[in-house]
């Protein structure tokens, strides 16, 4: 019985490709499809919002080599979750996971599958504004899809990544390639005095970069599966420095796109800006956009999916929620418990939430949590430059990110406070009130032993090792 039970772990499956997919695959998801009108309303120029683009490309790429020094010190999985746990301890480290299994997690999925419902409908409305129901109906199906694919086979799921990444690429191409026709055609009058009517405030400027970093969300993704990664110490730096450059590159030349064939005053008031651009562009074949946005926004739940259900099973692995959750199917070795907890959470966030105010809810509460990792491979860099290392950054890249951070965590807060982020600051320390009794007291140890035994036969589970 030992001998199997130390058997069951997490196979690594992931190589560079895998790896690569799973990063540019998330991020280049329904945000590049969505938001740039809003990038652009909140700065109010075309020059500013593509230097926006250019500075939100960057600041992913700080804080993805930062993440990959820190994957290649802490080799373990679980993200901001575990690098918190063995740099600060229990109570932070909890705050973190019950924050992202919660809130973050679920609002990426749902914000994703929104897109992906929006998209996958406005075809059949016309030019009206569909129903939310049907809208939510659609997302919903999208999201047990993506469970139902994940929970069988790692492989499927990868698979679907890839497939679905070069069918991404190849409408971005297109997007690319209609715009850089639109300019030769001589239709540049969104770039005439493009930086007129710039808004400098804190405020435009911090919600100009939430908007701007949501499409390059997903550059964090692959230190969430370190364990599952063939050759981390290799593939996790060089995946971060193939993905994240190429899908910067790819966002340049798609808003200067969306500006070639629209003015600014028409991309701010899209409700899909590539439905918009397909309808000039491609005229009778603008419908093609609706499609490709759909697929793109699905690839992305799929990794967001992938990776989020880990972050629940790295945690309970550690004692931070329930045991069945931190186990894996005897059989497909894949977290099922935790993946399907994660669909029921996101589901419920699904109910109330429409996709502007998830992004803002998204981003204040990620970039509160990457300041504090970062700040994390700040000290050890400093207190304990001992530790083995197979790759590290200069320290003035987890500086620089570190000041990002905070900066887009309290210029809103300063500028233009909101109730909002009280109550998103409220619920993050409300964690403790569940990791003081339950956690560290160990509060009621058994009262879920009967729940868990059932559950394990149920589905087919057992306790899991990790892979290091």
């Amino acid at each position: 019985m030992d001998v199997k039970t130390e058997q069951l772990k997490l196979k690594r499956e992931l190589g560079l490709v895998s790896a690569m997919s799973l990063i540019a695959g998330i991020m280049i998801g329904s945000g590049i499809f969505m938001s740039p009108q809003t990038v652009l309303l909140n700065i109010g120029s075309p020059g500013a919002s593509l230097l926006i683009w250019v500075l939100c490309g960057l600041v992913a790429m700080l804080g993805a080599l930062s993440y990959a020094e820190l994957g290649t010190v802490i080799k373990e999985s679980g993200g901001h979750f575990i690098y918190i746990l063995r740099i600060y301890g229990g109570a932070p480290a909890f705050m973190a996971a019950f924050t992202f299994i919660f809130l973050v997690k679920p609002s990426a999925m749902a914000a994703a599958a929104l897109s992906i419902a929006e998209y996958a409908v406005a075809p059949f409305y016309g030019s009206c504004t569909p129903p939310q129901l049907v809208v939510k109906c659609v997302a919903a199906v999208c999201i047990l899809l993506v469970s139902t694919a994940n929970t069988l086979n790692v492989r499927s799921a990868m698979s679907i990544q890839v497939v679905f990444l070069v069918a991404k690429l190849l409408a971005l191409v297109v997007i690319v390639i209609g715009g850089l026709v639109t300019l030769a055609q001589g239709s540049s009058g969104s770039f005439h005095d493009a930086f007129a009517g710039t808004r400098l405030g804190l405020h435009p400027i911090a919600m100009s970069f939430y908007q701007g970093l949501w499409p390059f969300d997903g550059w964090a993704n692959l230190n969430f599966v370190t364990e599952e990664l063939k050759r981390p110490e290799v593939n996790l730096p060089r995946a971060v420095m193939i993905a994240i450059p190429m899908v910067t590159v790819l966002y340049l030349f798609v808003n200067v796109s969306y500006l070639a064939a629209m003015t600014p005053h028409e991309l701010m008031s899209s409700n899909a800006v590539a439905v918009t651009w397909g309808n000039k562009v491609l005229g009778s074949w603008g419908w093609v956009m609706s499609v490709a946005a759909a697929l793109s926004a699905f690839g992305s739940l799929n990794g967001t999916f992938f990776t989020g259900g880990r972050v629940c099973f790295v945690a309970a692995r550690e004692g931070h929620m329930p045991d069945i959750l931190g186990m894996a199917h005897v059989r497909r070795l894949t977290p099922s418990p935790a993946l399907i907890f994660t669909t029921g959470i996101s589901l419920l966030v699904l109910i109330p939430g429409d996709f502007q105010s998830i992004v803002n809810f998204f981003s204040f509460t990620a970039w509160f949590f990457y300041g504090i990792t970062i700040s994390g491979l700040i000290y050890l860099k400093i207190k304990k430059p001992e530790l083995p290392r197979s790759y590290t950054v200069p320290i003035v890249i987890p500086i620089l990110f570190l000041i990002v951070a905070v900066f887009l965590v309290l210029a809103p807060i300063i500028d233009s406070p909101q109730m909002e982020y009280l109550y998103v600051s409220i619920f993050i320390l409300s964690g403790a009130l569940i990791y003081v009794p339950f956690i560290h007291f160990k509060l009621c140890p058994g009262a879920l032993d009967k729940l868990t035994v059932l559950l394990q036969l149920v589905l087919e589970v057992a306790p899991a090792e990790k892979n290091l």
